[in-house]
């Protein structure tokens, strides 16, 4: 979940399959929401994994992502918080890095069938929420195309397919903005032409760098050329001062925000906070293990040395608890250089 002000492993299946049940019933719940209101949000962007809204295999579960989607959509109408949704994981993966669970190529740039899928994905999306006015519009893909592959030549591929789905979109739908992000981690904005649909915004994400004007301001001058709403859709996993200075200076550009992360464990650098439970660096220590061959990956199977399975069930169960609103902590000098009060 990503929260905006305007200017203002290996477990055996079946356990793994009630994990993370568990976590999605509690790591966001109505608590949260409230307390987004409550300090000064008005929208949050919801991501998701396209297998969560489709019969491909996910964490042990098909076609369960719209009872979870459908639940935070309606928290976020009852405190009057917008949603945009955003597909942060696309059919054979729109960025070809960690962020999007693919296999490590943008293989949705140039596979006919992936981009008639997630053509499909979004006109079903589409088609359910046509007439919800608590979701605000459609993110089509976060951080297409990673740096990684310039020599390739697939930025070509993204707005022809930006036009297709959103085509399919308003086949059903006449009513919801359409967000379109740059190339190369969603920072490029020489992919596009002039706006094709009279319902669209673009989105821009900015890390690390100095919060500076030179740095926005080509996506302020494509604004004022084509007269098109704008958004940054992620930035932050910095500190407070940092926090502060850019976000002051798209308040002074006019330009609307969203930050990343709304939530996440031992860290500082977002709004809010949980702690590490006892036991998680087991979990650091099997993500470093060997496995250069498909007998040291049998040996790890559900465990590492000296820790068994029921100990790992039990660091996942404290590990939940942990994350539950009651149990976190808001990151006081983050949410003020975030503008966020009353909270």
């Amino acid at each position: 979940l990503l929260t905006r002000r305007p200017p203002r492993s290996t477990l055996i299946r079946s356990r793994r399959q009630r994990q993370m049940c568990i976590r999605d019933r509690n790591y966001i719940i109505e608590e949260d929401i409230k307390w987004l209101s409550e300090a000064g949000a008005n929208i949050i962007r919801l991501p998701f994994d396209y297998r969560l809204l489709t019969n491909d295999d996910f964490l042990g579960r098909d076609m369960h992502g719209f009872k979870y989607i459908d639940k935070a959509v309606a928290w976020c109408e009852k405190y009057n918080v917008y949603v945009l949704l955003d597909m942060h994981g696309a059919p054979g993966g729109q960025t070809g890095d960690n962020i999007d669970n693919s296999d490590g190529y943008p293989w949705l740039m140039v596979d006919e069938g992936m981009k008639q899928k997630v053509t499909d994905i979004w006109r079903g999306i589409a088609e359910r929420y046509a007439d919800n006015t608590t979701i605000i519009g459609y993110n089509l893909l976060n951080e297409p195309i990673a740096h990684y592959f310039e020599a390739d030549s697939l930025k070509h591929n993204l707005e022809p397919l930006y036009k297709r789905i959103t085509k399919a979109i308003r086949e059903v739908d006449q009513n919801h903005i359409v967000f379109l992000g740059g190339a190369v981690w969603e920072t490029d904005f020489s992919v596009f032409s002039e706006p094709f649909d009279d319902k669209l915004a673009y989105t821009f994400h900015k890390y690390w760098m100095p919060p500076e004007q030179k740095e926005i301001q080509e996506y302020v001058d494509f604004r004022e050329k084509y007269n098109v709403p704008l958004l940054m859709g992620e930035s932050g996993e910095n500190d407070d001062a940092w926090v502060r200075d850019f976000r002051e200076l798209l308040d002074k550009n006019g330009i609307h925000w969203t930050f990343w992360p709304y939530k996440k464990m031992d860290n500082t650098r977002g709004p809010m906070n949980f702690h590490k439970p006892e036991g998680y660096d087991a979990f650091v220590q099997y993500a470093e293990s060997d496995r250069s061959t498909f007998s040291k990956i049998r040996d790890l199977k559900d465990s590492i040395a000296g820790t068994d399975p029921k100990q790992i069930v039990d660091v996942l169960n404290r590990y939940v608890e942990n994350s539950r609103f009651e149990n976190c902590f808001p990151n006081k000098g983050y949410c003020e250089a975030l503008g966020f009060t009353g909270y």
